[in-house]
């Protein structure tokens, strides 16, 4: 125990496990029957792989914890079974605490193992294929949301951000909304737009702070599904664009893709940190409904496509990643509304009926006045009234 508890008193790590796999050899020394030798390699293996994580033993009870550490993770809201100790590393791991291992001698004497070893390894793999998938972003779990809040950057692979991109107008003036820490505005400026960013995400268009008349392009990258009353907040927009007509480019999350469906079809509709079932979003879209959402708030779609979902961010193996990013594009063009983790509108912002009668008004007085000028004082109220009456 003095060796194991040096790392957490000189503070070189969180959390000290004793390790029976670092002594090559010492573990069958010391009684460990063959079978539970092997298990421990192979599910050590399955998880390390899933986790990312290089330890040369998931299974060993000789563990020394940080207080400190404890807290930082939700470990009351683990398991009361053995596979705890498989949660509570899983937790340290993606909280991104430190994790020290130090050789420790095995023994194994003549007292009976309550463990059910089949019943164990099953539940080490769900626990870990579980965790996984929220590491995706495709099933929500709070023992394992520990990590902080983050929105990366989709470039280098087909994405609603290089779309995003694709559809930029080089030169454009560029409004773009709920930026994410503006990250991507410089690929915008190397495309060579004038990106003007603004990190808030308003309800309506009377909270912008600039004046939304002069730009070209208004991106906005996951944002309506965080706007409570997103038809209000898109006439705004339009409204605050006066007679201009700017193109407006929208990502969103499409509520229809195959796995929340399944998900529900199987009775789970959980909400996770990030993802189409995002804790934040406040309403969510189909292809169908979006559109609906722009044509009756006044634009007109000019293109609309589905996005894969982000493999290389979710699959950290290149070569699976390339693979389903490939099988993903090919399933868009058989249906769309079905494999579309995201959907991709780019829209024409209309003249709204409040400023096309306010342009006759301007250009009725400005008829007015050139009657009035070319008639000068001689004609009387009748006549003048009478031209532009017939004028009109």
């Amino acid at each position: 125990m003095p060796d194991l508890l040096a790392p957490l008193v000189a503070g070189e790590a969180d959390a000290v496990f004793g390790s029976r796999m670092m002594d090559k050899g010492g573990a069958r020394r010391g009684g460990m029957p063959l079978y539970k030798f092997v298990g421990n390699k192979i599910l050590t293996r399955f998880q390390n792989a899933l986790l990312g994580s290089d330890l040369t033993e998931f299974h060993s009870g000789y563990r020394l914890y940080s207080v400190r550490a404890l807290q930082q993770v939700p470990f009351e809201a683990n398991t009361n079974d053995f596979h705890f100790d498989t949660e509570i590393i899983i937790q340290f791991v993606l909280a991104g605490l430190r994790i020290k291992e130090l050789p420790i001698p095995t023994y194994y004497g003549d007292e009976e193992c309550r463990v059910n070893g089949l019943k164990y390894a099953w539940d080490v793999c769900k626990t870990m294929l579980r965790a996984r998938v929220h590491g995706m972003d495709l099933c929500y779990d709070r023992k394992f949301d520990v990590r902080p809040r983050s929105y990366e950057l989709k470039l280098g692979f087909p994405s609603s951000h290089t779309m995003a991109l694709d559809a930029a107008m080089a030169g454009g003036e560029v409004l773009n909304v709920g930026c994410g820490k503006a990250a991507l505005s410089p690929a915008l400026a190397a495309r060579g737009c004038r990106v003007t960013d603004m990190e808030c995400q308003p309800q309506h268009s009377a909270e912008f702070p600039v004046d939304v008349s002069r730009f070209d392009q208004i991106y906005l990258l996951d944002v309506v599904e965080h706007v409570t009353e997103p038809e209000r907040f898109m006439e705004e927009l339009r409204f605050a664009a006066r007679r201009h007509r700017p193109e407006v480019v929208i990502t969103t999350a499409n509520v229809g893709f195959f796995v929340p469906r399944l998900m529900m079809l199987l009775g789970f509709f959980n909400y996770g940190r990030r993802g189409i079932l995002d804790r934040s979003h406040r309403r969510l879209f189909t292809f169908r409904s979006l559109s609906t959402l722009l044509v009756q708030s006044g634009y007109r779609v000019i293109e609309t496509r589905g996005v894969s979902a982000p493999f290389p961010l979710a699959v950290k193996t290149g070569w699976l990643a390339r693979g389903l990013l490939r099988i993903n594009e090919g399933l868009l063009r058989v249906c769309r509304g079905l494999f579309s983790y995201q959907i991709f509108i780019r829209a024409q912002a209309l003249p709204s009926v409040h400023h096309l009668l306010e342009h006759t008004v301007e250009n009725s007085e400005a008829l007015r006045g050139r009657y009035v000028s070319g008639v000068g004082v001689e004609a009387d109220g009748n006549h003048v009234s009478q031209g532009v009456g017939e004028h009109c």
